[in-house]
């Protein structure tokens, strides 16, 4: 838990107290199935809650948002940044229900009543969202087709709406189709742990 202070060192007493509540729930989830690699879990705080927080380095999401979380498996990047952004509305959606059950109970007994979680392909969600966001789940231009039809025409955020997207390794194929649309942000840049050297966000405007 320290870790995430240590980068969020504004975060209120509720706030906190919902992090540190999200290792027995994840530990627990992931003894019944397989959210996140076992011998991962003791890495928790650092690969997957602060690494799913990249994403509120590059922007931080106006009250009354929309945000898309496509994808998501146990909760990543969507719980962590709806704890970050209790104002804003998320939807998790992930194709592999049990994935979506352990999700909807994380946020419930951590008390977040900004979150939505269903089971669901991208491709059936009609609602439109300010952005959609995601870790490493498809090829971005796989992503975008499927989900450019739910990203809303209208601004409110500092940046336009558009995807941010958690990824690693060499994009350069994969971000071809984008040329000037894409900015890279390099996690290393925020965050010093080694984990982070090769991690990015992803922004696409749309």
């Amino acid at each position: 838990m320290e870790i995430i202070e240590k980068y969020f060192p504004e975060l209120t007493e509720r706030q906190k107290s919902q992090f540190t509540l999200l290792y027995d729930l994840y530990t627990g989830w992931n003894s019944k199935i397989n959210l996140i690699s076992r011998k991962d879990i003791e890495n928790l705080y650092e690969k997957h809650i602060l690494h799913s927080l990249g994403i509120a380095q590059v922007i931080r999401f106006t009250d009354r948002s929309a945000v898309l979380d496509v994808g998501t498996g146990g909760g990543f990047p969507g719980i962590p940044l709806a704890i970050l952004f209790p104002k804003v509305c998320f939807l998790l959606i992930d194709g592999i229900g049990k994935k979506i059950k352990a999700a909807k109970d994380i946020a419930k007994q951590i008390g977040l009543e900004n979150v939505e979680c269903k089971q669901e392909r991208v491709e059936d969600e009609k609602a439109q969202f300010d952005f959609v966001v995601s870790r490493a789940v498809m090829p971005l231009p796989d992503l975008l087709k499927t989900a450019k039809k739910n990203i809303v025409k209208d601004q409110q955020n500092a940046i336009p709406n558009g995807f941010l997207c958690l990824k690693g390794g060499d994009l350069q194929e994969e971000l071809k189709p984008f040329k000037n649309k894409v900015i890279i942000y390099e996690l290393q840049d925020y965050f010093e742990e080694e984990f982070f050297h090769t991690k990015k966000v992803i922004y696409i405007s749309v």
